[in-house]
């Protein structure tokens, strides 16, 4: 990588961070609460008129480029706020929109060091499963405790299209995104239910690639473009 090329990439993460920075404290300054439960945010979105819609979308987008910050009492706050439908779509624009940002910055830094790398990779290399990356980023969508941001970070790097990833974020999101929306803050997931269902995932993440590898000529190989 030429010295041209770390300076590019350098001024679009100093851009990024930056240009996160304003969007918080324009959010401050617009008198987002300190507490992101989802009572206090859908009063102080109700509270800024037609200003709000725009300022969930914000908020979402930032909760899903830093990362920490969580995700899901946004969207039990929209549909508090703008109710089931319009709550549903304006969380998964949000959500989308932030991860897509975080999928091309991992991208445009990581992507061309971890394909040279891994040339042969079903994940980085050049010629990456797609169906594999699309199962993987959709399965870990569907369970909202893994990061939202992570996720989106680490399947930048990937191989995987950006169209296979916005599009199997939107279906592995949505399920949870419409329980979030409707049910608002009376809605909490068990914790025995998530955990197993997390770890049900995990499992078969972590198997699948050593089935792969031992039954290359299987169907399901075969499906995801592995043999």
């Amino acid at each position: 990588m030429t010295r041209r090329d770390w300076l590019f990439r350098s001024g679009v993460l100093i851009a990024a961070a930056l240009s996160t920075i304003l969007v918080w404290l324009v959010l401050g300054q617009l008198g987002m609460p300190d507490s992101l439960s989802p009572d206090a945010l859908s009063r102080w979105l109700n509270g800024r008129g037609a200003l709000g819609p725009l300022l969930l979308v914000a908020l979402m987008v930032l909760t899903v480029v830093v990362g920490p910050l969580p995700t899901l009492p946004v969207t039990a706050a929209s549909g508090l706020a703008f109710g089931i439908i319009p709550g549903v779509m304006l969380s998964v624009t949000g959500a989308l929109s932030g991860a897509l940002i975080a999928f091309f910055l991992a991208r445009l830094l990581g992507r061309d060091l971890l394909r040279e790398r891994f040339r042969d990779n079903p994940l980085f290399g050049t010629h990456g499963s797609q169906r594999l990356l699309f199962v993987t980023v959709l399965l870990t969508r569907l369970i909202p405790i893994f990061s939202f941001a992570l996720i989106s970070y680490a399947a930048g790097v990937t191989a995987i299209r950006a169209w296979r990833f916005a599009l199997a974020s939107v279906i592995g999101m949505l399920p949870m995104t419409v329980v979030f929306a409707s049910l608002g803050h009376a809605f909490e997931l068990h914790p025995l239910l998530s955990t197993t269902a997390a770890v049900t995932i995990l499992t078969v993440m972590a198997l699948l690639p050593w089935y792969l590898r031992r039954h290359r000529r299987s169907r399901l190989a075969r499906w995801l473009h592995l043999d």
